[in-house]
């Protein structure tokens, strides 16, 4: 489970990111975080993977304030989560075979466990077929789909997805989010963070929004006719 506790998060700057945050996702839920930019979305996804620690408050990942995590610790905790980015962030001299075994060889995993794995994940990703292809020989949408088979590629607990349909078109969009959904009811915590108003309707799931660094709505969607 994770829970934000009053969080609150002051740049240096004096900028006011996040302004008493209380937040619970449970085991198993997939929830999507909508916001303009500058709400304070991307903000609440540095917290969680640690990247920030707040100002004031705590966030609880599985009965651990991960702000009192010391520097050796935070490797370990990422291992847990599973990102996807909107700039796909693959290795562009990798085949897509490498840049899902990339991930999971840099944390101990055997070549054994790879070659058993990595063909499990593109099947699941629907990349059947082009483990030996490269990320310039792929579509936007293939390209994020590698990038969430490498998400997946440590059986993580958590799926954080930070705008993973900004940089393709619509209908590669909602496919994108079946993939997150299908993905979800593997049994992974699923959250996505997309200022795509329409794409979150479609789906149905929960909402959290978060305006001016508050969440000023969190209720459960509904899918549009």
């Amino acid at each position: 489970m994770i829970e934000l506790e009053n969080v609150k998060k002051i740049y240096p700057n004096g900028t006011v990111a996040l302004d008493n945050v209380n937040l619970k996702i449970e085991d198993g839920e997939f929830v999507f975080v909508v916001g303009a930019s500058g709400a304070g979305k991307s903000t609440l996804m540095k917290l969680l993977m640690r990247e920030e620690k707040p100002t004031d408050g705590r966030i609880i990942v599985d009965g651990q304030d991960i702000a009192e995590l010391k520097a050796g610790q935070i490797p370990k905790y990422r291992r847990g989560l599973g990102v996807v980015f909107q700039d796909f962030r693959l290795f562009p001299k990798m085949t897509v075979y490498e840049n899902i075994a990339f991930a999971m060889r840099v944390t101990g995993w055997t070549k054994k466990e790879i070659d058993a794995r990595v063909p499990l994940i593109l099947h699941i990703v629907a990349l059947d077929g082009k483990q030996d292809r490269y990320p310039s020989e792929l579509s936007g949408g293939e390209q994020q789909r590698v990038a969430l088979g490498r998400a997946l590629s440590n059986n993580p607990s958590y799926i954080i997805a930070d705008e993973p349909t900004g940089n393709i078109d619509t209908d590669l969009s909602r496919e994108i989010m079946s993939m997150l959904i299908k993905i979800h009811k593997m049994g992974k915590t699923v959250i996505v963070v997309t200022h795509e108003r329409g794409l979150v309707r479609y789906f149905g799931e929960r909402v959290v929004t978060i305006n001016g660094g508050k969440v000023v709505s969190d209720i459960a969607g509904e899918i549009e006719q």
